[in-house]
């Protein structure tokens, strides 16, 4: 699979597969990137979807996802961790895979994530969201990974490769997985704090201190998976063509704002993929002048 592209979309509901759609029609290079089936998936009736009456939300998004790939849309059931802007390019690292465009658009839907007191202030100072970017940083010492479900126990045996795990459930989940090696830790992680070079989490149980910690969740919030957007009032800052703060940057569907429907969500793809194709043709032209 190619690893390189006009456009990511980050999002596979409404909002992403109607710019995916219209971003083909564009001619651009395309994939979209998904975690899950969103609120769509699980809805089992929508009334106002423009030609599709009493339309079941898992078909309508089946039907949905097959028309972006019949377009030429690629895509990736994938949980993206970050968004980098290099330069005029964007680093976008989904699970273990880093694939590379020139725009992004953002339509993760409504998905709210909610952080740990003290997480956010420690970012980039032990806490971490990727173990495999990161976890050659705490080789020999020990890590601390605070998860949310199964799909962790994969980057806990990773980081035991490394380093000495201690695992700590953040909501209920398998742990089969785990080596014997890695310590599961009991209590309900309450809140982070750093005390000299240690972090140390809090839980309802008492404390344990690491080196690092790696907080994995099915979900990334903002302000970590693009640190640079501005946001106001927990909504992210758009312009009039969808555009946030960030050139090259758009957003979609619900993730945009009120009102949060599926036909609202449809027509704010089509818009934020017209504006990443003029936003691209403009900067070709204008490295062209230079």
């Amino acid at each position: 699979m190619q690893t390189e592209f006009d456009l990511i979309i980050i999002g596979g509901g409404v909002a992403g597969c109607s710019a995916a759609i219209t971003a083909r029609q564009r001619n651009l290079s395309t994939l979209m990137i998904y975690a899950g089936d969103g609120a769509l998936g699980k809805t089992k009736k929508i009334d106002n979807y423009p030609g599709f009456p009493d339309a079941e939300g898992p078909k309508l998004l089946q039907a949905l996802r097959e028309h972006a790939a019949h377009m030429g849309a690629q895509s990736v059931r994938s949980l993206v961790r970050r968004v980098m802007p290099l330069g005029d390019q964007f680093s976008v690292l989904a699970g273990n895979d880093v694939f590379m465009s020139r725009s992004v658009i953002l339509a993760m839907g409504t998905s709210r994530v909610k952080l740990l007191e003290g997480e956010e202030e420690l970012v980039g100072q032990g806490v971490s969201y990727c173990a495999t970017c990161d976890g050659m940083f705490y080789k020999g010492g020990t890590v601390l990974v605070i998860a949310s479900d199964a799909e962790a126990v994969e980057e806990a045996a990773y980081l035991s490769t490394l380093s000495k795990v201690l695992y700590v459930k953040e909501a209920p989940h398998d742990t089969a997985g785990l080596p014997e090696s890695v310590e599961v830790i009991e209590g309900k992680p309450l809140n982070l704090s750093m005390k000299g070079e240690q972090i140390v989490l809090k839980t309802d149980r008492g404390e344990v201190s690491a080196d690092g910690v790696f907080v994995l969740r099915p979900a990334v919030a903002m302000t970590q998976l693009i640190p640079e957007i501005e946001t106001k009032n927990n909504q992210i800052v758009l312009d009039e063509n969808l555009q946030t703060s960030v050139p090259g940057v758009f957003a979609a569907g619900d993730l945009a704002g009120a009102p949060l429907q599926a036909a609202k969500a449809a027509g704010e793809g089509n818009v934020a993929a017209l504006a990443s194709a003029k936003f691209l043709l403009l900067k070709k032209a204008n490295a062209e002048k230079e």
